[in-house]
């Protein structure tokens, strides 16, 4: 499968500042936090069918459900990409789609084939400690493919 060894996050930059009041981190005092089994990012996109395309074809993620104006395929085991169709409504301003690959280099091969748009080729960069490059898709969301080189990051789950 094409996405095995993927999986993927969302960065929204700026961010809002930290909100006082609410703990940094779980306390003993706390109750447990409840179950998380999977995570679904959902994207507003102006033409389903092209995104869909772009995303089942060019990334070739496999699509596992069809709601109608929304699709959502798989980037991993328990990752989930949505797009939802809201003409007017996209903005794609502040809004990373990062698929963390052990193959940066090979996926950057595989996209400048399908014709998809190179942001930034693949660099390393030492500040972060990633292997990574930048892509658009057809409403100009940024996508990130990339590698961690540092080893504090945690491996993916099994």
């Amino acid at each position: 499968m094409a996405t095995e060894g993927c999986s993927i996050g969302v960065s929204i930059w700026p961010g809002p500042p930290a909100l006082s009041g609410y703990p940094r981190a779980v306390s003993a005092q706390q109750p447990p936090t409840p179950a998380i089994e999977q995570s679904i990012t959902f994207l507003y996109v102006e033409d389903l069918e092209r995104t869909a395309g772009f995303y089942g074809g060019a990334l070739g993620l496999t699509e596992v459900l069809d709601q109608g104006s929304c699709r959502i395929f798989r980037v991993a085991p328990d990752a989930y990409l949505g797009v939802c169709e809201r003409p007017g409504s996209v903005s794609p301003g502040g809004v990373i789609v990062t698929i963390v690959t052990p193959d940066v280099d090979e996926w950057h091969r595989r996209l400048v084939a399908r014709g998809v748009t190179v942001e930034q080729p693949p660099r390393t960069n030492p500040e972060y400690r990633i292997h990574h490059a930048f892509y658009r898709d057809p409403d100009g969301y940024l996508i990130e493919f990339q590698r961690f080189l540092d080893p504090a990051w945690p491996p993916p789950a099994t």
